[in-house]
């Protein structure tokens, strides 16, 4: 492994990772306050994409990086409003099946809207090229720009969260809602913004990674999944977990990507003598880049076993 190759993948892996977190934190933020897992979550994310790619062919990309989180933000808002809190009462899988549904028909509008294929939601000219070039290999400026935003987007919800009174009266309502409702804050507000401005998180990730890599009706699908995947590593509800989660599996999968290491070259290294015959042949031909795509996966099932609260679980339920 050269120092080129080493440097190069923590970029990329810092990179990724950090998108991971800015669609995560919000399902993180919604499920520390409501305990519902909302499995339409990475569609409002797809969402922020899309109206990015309308709204910047009208005003220009950076008034949509504001405009289109806040319009996601707002439907999020309104879902909770008007059908999540009906189906509140009733328990949680009721809330996962409406959340559910909800995918399936942000999925169907979008294709009806905007085509079932990729949508030209480009870069805009100040983030096109590389940002600098290390050992002979460019790195874009649009990957670093995805860095810069989602570290800002953690020291803003982190700042909400500790040093305002929203934050307070949020933290409050979470631990102690019927004080909270006694003391004249209506707590179900309370939960509609959190909701909302988790939509928006996912948005603004959105808006961000739809034209740094691509913008289709499939985007939602490819990192639903993984999604899921590093809230549980990371710990239900804990949003520090949920960083650390995500820059864990985006190193672990830029690097699983990039290696094309196999049991059977190491075995042959060592001086054995493996080929066809050799039990096992089919599994230990296999290369680390073939098997990177189920590596999150594992990991999740390795923490599950021996870790179910994850790395840095608060939650009980």
């Amino acid at each position: 492994m050269t120092l080129e190759f080493f440097v190069i993948s923590l970029l990329n892996g810092v990179s990724y990772g950090l998108l991971l977190f800015m669609l995560s934190s919000g399902l993180t933020l919604i499920f520390s306050m409501m305990g519902v897992l909302n499995f339409a979550h990475t569609s409002f994310y797809m969402l922020g994409a899309y109206f990015a790619y309308s709204i910047s062919q009208v005003v220009g990309y950076w008034p949509a990086l504001i405009v289109a989180p806040l319009v996601v933000g707002l439907l999020g808002a309104a879902f909770e409003r008007y059908s999540l809190r009906r189906v509140h009462k009733f328990g949680h899988v009721p809330e996962l099946l409406v959340t559910f549904g909800l995918s399936y028909l942000i999925l169907e509008l979008v294709q009806l809207v905007w085509g079932r294929s990729t949508v030209p939601y480009a870069l805009p000219p100040q983030l096109q090229g590389p940002l600098f070039t290390l050992y002979g290999t460019q790195f874009p400026k649009s990957r670093s720009f995805v860095m810069l935003v989602a570290l800002v987007m953690l020291a803003s919800v982190w700042l909400v969260l500790t040093r305002t009174r929203v934050g307070l009266v949020i933290q409050a309502a979470l631990k102690h809602p019927e004080m909270t409702e006694a003391l004249g804050h209506n707590v179900p507000r309370v939960f509609m913004m959190v909701f909302g401005g988790g939509a928006a998180l996912a948005g603004l990730a959105g808006v961000v990674g739809g034209n740094t890599y691509v913008t289709e009706p499939a985007m939602a699908a490819s990192v639903g999944s993984i999604i899921f995947v590093v809230v549980v590593v990371g710990g239900m509800g804990s949003l520090a977990g949920a960083f650390l989660a995500s820059l864990l599996i985006g190193l672990l999968q830029t690097f699983a990507v990039a290696l094309d290491w196999s049991l059977a070259g190491a075995l042959r290294s060592a001086g054995m003598a493996v080929g066809e015959q050799t039990f096992g042949w089919p599994l230990l031909r296999l290369t680390v880049s073939q098997v990177a795509p189920i590596l999150p996966y594992l990991l999740l099932v390795l923490m599950l076993i021996f870790r179910p609260r994850g790395l840095l679980g608060t939650r009980e339920d």
